[in-house]
């Protein structure tokens, strides 16, 4: 698979740059027993992430991946997992092999770097700042800064816009379904990570341009085009 080397690059921030799970999973759990309900574990919790945390505490309460949980006891319960998430936000969470090196690596060539996260900004914004991260990207968008997020095109198309750079000269950088669906509706190449939160699905079989084992593959890329596998 050969793609056009870009211009702007973006990047989704948990199961791509982060693995948010260990907090996220805390977070639930604590969530769970003060409401008197049975703990998930961590493994669940890694199935059921990539949705947003609205998503997240409505399968944890009803312990399984789609459904609606009576109203009252799900904004009981989403109230007191921000306020759980927000303590513990960035304390377990951990790099995932190869991004700091892959972001260096993409500094030094000059690219341009933004974060498109689903990530609320109240959360997405202090756990980028707890691992060193926040000061590789120019612009931040979270799930809350625009109408709509992913796998809505409007939160890359407005980065395009932003660093004036047509669609067809950007790249997006993602783990799931809802980054390969975002990047087709905005006109983007889009790479996946094999790692990272994808309901326990095989990346691939989203049809991403190319998947990469880790984010230090992509800084000695040719200065013209690149050749990735899929």
């Amino acid at each position: 698979m050969t793609l056009h080397n870009p211009k702007l690059i973006l990047i989704d921030l948990d199961g791509t740059l982060i693995d948010t799970v260990p907090d996220l999973a805390n977070a639930v759990n604590g969530m769970m027993s003060q409401l008197g309900l049975p703990r998930r574990g961590e493994e669940q919790v890694r199935h059921w992430v990539g949705n947003g945390i609205e998503r997240l505490v409505k399968r944890a309460l009803l312990n399984q991946f789609s459904g609606e949980p009576a109203e009252k006891l799900y904004q009981t319960a989403l109230e007191c997992f921000k306020e759980l998430y927000a303590q513990c936000n960035g304390h377990h969470s951990v790099l995932f092999p190869g991004v700091r090196d892959g972001l260096e690596g993409l500094l030094s060539q000059e690219y341009q770097l933004a974060c498109i996260t689903n990530k609320a900004g109240q959360f997405a914004k202090p756990l980028l700042k707890a691992l060193n991260l926040y000061d590789y990207f120019r612009l931040v968008i979270c799930g809350d800064s625009l109408p709509k997020k992913k796998p809505d095109p409007l939160p890359l198309r407005h980065a395009a816009d932003f660093f004036q750079v047509e669609p067809h000269h950007a790249l997006m950088i993602g783990d799931s379904i809802n980054d390969v669906q975002a990047a087709r509706a905005a006109g983007f190449q889009i790479i996946c990570v094999s790692y990272g939160y994808n309901h326990g699905e095989d990346i691939r079989e989203a049809k991403p341009d190319a998947v990469i084992d880790s984010l230090t593959q992509l800084p000695f890329l040719s200065s013209q085009d690149f050749i990735l596998s899929l």
